[in-house]
């Protein structure tokens, strides 16, 4: 059996220059010996748990969805808003929301004290993220994580010269 104590993992402060993003989070999951980078399944749990603090007045991270990632939020205190698809909803102590892949959501905290959520998601190979709000993507190559943002272009853009006027196009099957 692996076996911790919350209060006894150390707990980490996150904080954007603008002070709009902020949490204070409890990587559990790590704590019992979960390497979430590694590819190899006996070094990786199957689930991640986090207890994470959002102080008052921010969100504890930008309006996003995962590829092929589910994402549990449990709230355990305060009062919060969560943002998806649908709009914007008031969460509380005892509320409990599941997002599936590709679902839009974030978490934020517009009341004058704490809001604090264990987040549990499972474990995903290969995960990515999409970032609505702003057009970028947070892509997994292996044990580096890229943040990308691009402008939508056609398939074969980059595949093939473009057709001269000379040149008929090649017989393509239909």
């Amino acid at each position: 059996m692996l076996r911790t104590s919350i209060a006894a993992v150390p707990e980490e402060i996150w904080e954007t220059p603008g002070g709009r993003f902020r949490q204070r989070s409890r990587a559990v999951s790590i704590a019992l010996g979960c390497d979430p980078r590694s590819n190899d399944a006996s070094r990786r749990h199957p689930f991640d748990f986090e207890h994470c603090t959002i102080p008052p007045r921010s969100a504890a991270c930008p309006y996003h969805s995962h590829s092929a990632q589910w994402e549990m939020y449990v709230v355990l205190a305060g009062d919060g808003i969560v943002r998806d698809e649908s709009g914007r909803h008031p969460v509380a102590q005892g509320d409990v929301m599941l997002f599936p892949p590709n679902e839009a959501h974030q978490i934020l905290n517009e009341s004058d004290a704490d809001l604090v959520v264990l987040i549990i998601a499972d474990n995903p190979i290969g995960e990515s993220c999409h970032y609505p709000d702003s057009g970028k993507w947070l892509v997994n190559t292996g044990a580096k994580r890229e943040v990308i943002k691009g402008h939508p272009v056609d398939y074969l853009d980059g595949e093939e010269p473009p057709p001269s006027a000379e040149t008929p196009p090649p017989d393509v099957p239909a």
